[in-house]
């Protein structure tokens, strides 16, 4: 193989390794209609028993709630998100 093609075959793997890198992330607001806190995540886990954990990714804790509502986002809601303070629903 000559080496301008060695370059193309590198520069097309490269180019595959990154987008498989940051194109299969996918984004998560979980709303917990208890307590009216939202949560952002990247991955969401339901238990046994229907709870969902996630770790949420404002205050890098972990966190399990018993009833949520999760509903996926664009990476630009996910980013605007981290952005912004975080606010909690009146109880």
């Amino acid at each position: 193989m000559s080496m301008s093609k060695s370059r193309i075959v590198t520069a097309v793997l490269g180019a595959v390794l990154l987008f498989a890198m940051t194109g299969c992330t996918s984004y998560y607001k979980v709303t917990d209609p208890t307590t009216g806190r939202t949560y952002y995540t990247t991955e969401v886990k339901t238990l046994d028993g229907g709870a969902t954990r996630l770790e949420d990714s404002r205050s890098k804790t972990e966190v399990t709630i018993q009833n949520s509502q999760v509903e996926k986002i664009t990476k630009d809601q996910y980013e605007a998100a981290m952005m912004a303070s975080p606010t909690t629903k009146p109880m």
